[in-house]
């Protein structure tokens, strides 16, 4: 029996550090039935000769930017190369990390085993450390969104996917990357599942997008607002209640004053 296609989609910008081994971990995956699709979003670097050198991947290169944030280009550039997969099971990968070997054989029987299956995590090794990533535990009282995993751990049904986009935002949120819009999808809609297996190689690059959100800092919070309101917005259109906790009024708090703090030196 033919294996179902998978759909590796891969966002780029500026990883020639990481982009050959990136794009190679595809291509050397056990699954035979797969395809790889690249979105370039205006590279300065070496990135396009770089992938130029593979003739078997499909490549979208983005011209122009079309957001000031790279959260909304990184959704954007998913959005275009999804319209272009023909897999059933799609599989996310940023520009700076690695599958091992057997991540998409591995992932792709889990969702043929369990048809109901419709988003899965991986846990990610760091290759800073070589040790496994460990998700935190949260707080009961504050709990209103999982713990969650980078994007490059993610694995969907091509349906779920679908629908995602179709309420993801895409252009509103400029700090909340796509792995958290997922996430926070995926469990309003009971679909979040991990599984321990590591079949991702996590790497930390400090110009990516990430880096700027140290914890507490300004972005930080912003974040965390804009994933509260997400999960509002999320809330209302599946007609769920949404928990407004301590965490949510804090948030709130601090960006109220962020914001006050900012104009009067402005």
């Amino acid at each position: 029996m033919k294996k179902e296609l998978a759909s590796i989609l891969i966002t780029n910008y500026n990883k020639e550090k990481y982009l050959k081994k990136t794009i190679q971990s595809c291509l050397n995956q056990d699954f035979r039935n797969k395809e790889v699709i690249i979105f370039d979003d205006c590279s300065s670097d070496k990135s396009i000769t770089i992938i130029k050198k593979f003739s078997n991947i499909k490549v979208i290169k983005n011209n122009k930017k079309k957001y000031l944030s790279g959260p909304l280009n990184q959704i954007y550039g998913l959005s275009k190369i999804f319209k272009k997969s023909k897999g059933e099971i799609i599989f996310l990968l940023d520009g700076d990390d690695e599958y091992k070997l057997n991540k998409v054989s591995k992932v792709s029987n889990m969702f043929k085993k369990n048809q109901n299956l419709k988003f899965l995590q991986d846990t990610p090794l760091l290759t800073s450390s070589k040790k496994k990533a460990k998700l935190k535990k949260k707080i009961t009282l504050f709990t209103i969104w999982p713990s969650f995993y980078p994007t490059s751990c993610i694995a969907v049904r091509k349906s779920f996917l679908k629908s995602f986009f179709k309420l993801a935002m895409k252009d509103k949120f400029p700090n909340l990357e796509i792995d958290a819009r997922l996430s926070i999808f995926a469990f309003l809609n009971n679909e979040f599942k991990v599984t321990n297996k590591s079949l991702t190689y996590y790497n930390y690059d400090q110009d990516g997008i990430t880096s700027r959100y140290n914890k507490f800092n300004v972005l930080w919070w912003k974040k965390r607002n804009e994933a509260f309101e997400y999960t509002k917005f999320l809330s209302k259109k599946l007609k769920l209640n949404f928990y407004r906790g301590p965490d949510y009024y804090i948030t709130k708090i601090i960006n109220l004053y962020f914001s006050i703090f900012y104009k009067s030196y402005h």
